[in-house]
């Protein structure tokens, strides 16, 4: 059996094209001696077995990152009879880099120049044979999404590793110095190298995405940048809002009309008056207050959100941030992992397996509940509501956009005190890919956030919902001297409560919805209507509810950062143990951002 190496920067096609060549015939595992796993599999070829090694993505083979390390170790000593090495056509000039740097170390090195589709759309022609010429290996275009190339490419890593093509003599071998200063001397040679390299193949007219640098100088602007993203963070939060409230009235009355039928129905089967309760009072009107608050402001905001992403607005977000976590002591890739955590915390602390450093790693999983997940938000916009916009959609929208920028703030805050304190260390550096702006594919793109942010969400709220509700119900029906037990509970804690400026049967939500942060405020209604029956009121009866049992502007305003920064739910605790294996950090990640919370809820109390 053949072994042949894939190697490429990121974003270029790599796993594409591993996936065409092996198909089904794929696993993973750890090369010896490697802590990084690596993509392995093999495919049949003119009656020859080859084996496949996905090499990690990499923009250079001079060791800064595990990736970078694992990389060259492979090409120096792996075995590897052929190397192919992944091109994009759209942004030669950046991605001849790595293979000129590979042809240091191996002459037997296969050029695949893909995304050539794309590049036609942009009008960008590639000369492939001058640039075999001038490398002195094969190069083959390719466009690894519809396969076309696919068997010119296979036919090329055959005849290098049966060594029927010529090859070019072998190099010195060298991609970094003896010295930082040196390093950098080599690393410009062969970034000159690859621009004449470029300059050849495009014909000597320089390529330009003229509408790439054109938005780029606006949106990654150190003023107008960050003008440019307040403003789409408010618009988005604007069309929520208000976009969210003819639905979700709809839905509440459609609720409260099924909910009459059930309840008819139950008694015309003659259902006992407990049952009736339990499944109706409890299961039925906790589940349907989710939806009813839950799946309209998802359905608007996740397609926004996937549109930007599919724009490839977010990468640009993820610079401007850069700067702020690089001064926090923390990595910059935080800033996409914080980003991840906007839909999803467990999936933002998943995603911090992106950074290299152990130390950074761990202050980017502790500090990502800071943000506010996608579960957090419809109940963060009936809390402005309650306490602040009261109606007012605009006014509502720069009150979560603060929000927003609260929780971005103190992810800075949290990540400075662990660096200064339990996880001191220096920052390290990284590469940041910025893809070229790409016309989203609008009816994919809201498929795709329907089917995989709004539906995965609100269907996890709602099996955990249906037996939330229920338990609630039956504390709030099980009575011990002459109170429910639910009562019992809110009044223990309406002392650590009162301290926060919250009321007990608050605190109590938060703390029987951890399961889910969707459930606190369907819960909180069910404590403070324990023993009667609720549905999926209106805003205005909400209100109504909370400020018979005391309710204050105070309480409402508390409870509303509470909500921003108070443990993370179960799945992401789980998250969190997974992937520190430690109970250490996952108690911390729980005291972390709730002291954050605690200390500024009980700051507001005094000044409210």
């Amino acid at each position: 059996m053949r072994l042949v190496a894939l190697a490429g920067n990121p974003n270029v096609g790599k796993s594409t094209l591993f996936n065409a060549l092996t198909g089904s015939r794929q696993h993973t595992g750890n090369w010896p001696g490697k802590t990084v796993e690596l993509a392995q599999g093999s495919y049949f070829y003119k009656g020859e077995d080859y084996r496949l090694a996905d090499l990690p993505g990499t923009y250079s083979l001079v060791s800064r990152s595990q990736e970078e390390a694992v990389a060259e170790r492979f090409l120096r000593g792996g075995g590897a009879e052929c190397t192919v090495v992944i091109c994009d056509a759209t942004c030669l000039e950046r991605t001849l880099c790595l293979a000129l740097q590979i042809l240091e170390l191996t002459n037997r090195v296969v050029v695949c120049v893909n995304l050539m589709d794309e590049a036609a759309r942009l009008g960008i022609t590639v000369d492939v044979r001058a640039l075999a010429c001038a490398l002195g290996v094969p190069v083959v275009p390719m466009s690894a999404g519809t396969g076309e190339g696919l068997e010119a490419l296979t036919e090329a890593v055959r005849e290098v590793c049966e060594g029927f093509f010529p090859l070019p003599p072998e190099k010195h071998g060298r991609v970094r110095g003896e010295t930082e200063t040196e390093s950098d001397a080599l690393a410009r040679g062969f970034v000159r190298r690859a621009e004449r390299l470029a300059a050849l193949a495009l014909g000597g007219e320089k390529k330009t995405h003229t509408l790439t640098q054109r938005l780029d100088a606006i949106l990654l602007h150190p003023i107008l940048g960050y003008t440019v993203l307040l403003g789409l963070l408010l618009g988005v939060f604007w069309l929520t809002i208000e976009g969210a409230n003819y639905p979700s009235a709809g839905l509440q009355w459609c609720f409260d009309r099924l909910g009459a039928l059930l309840r008819r129905g139950a008694e015309a089967a003659g259902l006992p008056i407990w049952l009736q309760g339990a499944l109706l009072d409890g299961v039925y009107a906790t589940t349907a207050r989710v939806v009813a608050v839950m799946l309209p402001p998802m359905a608007i905001f996740f397609p926004i959100f996937t549109l930007l992403e599919d724009f490839g607005y977010l990468p640009r977000v993820a610079f401007l941030m850069d700067h702020g976590f690089y001064r926090a002591g923390a990595c910059g890739k935080q800033a996409l992992t914080m980003c991840m955590g906007f839909g999803c915390n467990a999936a933002g602390v998943v995603g911090c397996r992106i950074i290299d450093s152990p130390r950074e790693r761990r202050i980017a999983v502790l500090t990502n509940a800071f943000v506010p997940c996608n579960g957090r938000f419809p109940a963060l916009i009936f809390l402005i509501g309650l306490s602040v916009s009261r109606g007012n959609s605009l006014l509502g929208a720069l009150c979560l956009t603060g929000c927003v920028l609260l929780a971005v703030a103190m992810t800075l805050a949290a990540s400075a005190l662990l660096n200064r304190t339990v996880l001191r260390g220096e920052s390290s550096s990284f590469a940041l890919e910025l893809p070229p702006y790409r016309r989203p594919r609008v009816w994919q793109v809201i498929v795709r956030s329907v089917r995989d942010r709004t539906l995965f969400v609100l269907g996890r709220a709602a099996v955990v919902a249906a037996p939330a509700g229920l338990l609630i119900w039956l504390l709030a029906n099980f009575n011990a001297d002459g109170q429910s037990l639910l009562q019992h509970a809110a009044g223990f804690l309406s002392v650590p409560a009162g301290w926060l400026g919250l009321s007990g049967a608050a605190l109590l939500a938060f703390l029987l919805a951890s399961p889910a942060n969707e459930l606190v405020l369907p819960v909180l209604m069910m404590v403070l209507t324990a023993g009667g029956t609720y549905g999926t009121e209106s805003s205005a009866a909400m209100s109504a509810i909370l400020t018979a049992h005391g309710w204050t502007w105070q309480n409402s305003v508390c409870m509303l950062v509470f909500f921003l920064f108070h443990w993370p739910c179960t799945t992401t605790l789980l998250t969190i143990k997974k992937e520190t294996g430690s109970r250490k950090w996952t108690l911390l990640a729980v005291l972390l951002p709730t002291a954050f919370g605690a200390a500024l809820c009980a700051l507001l109390r005094l000044i409210l």
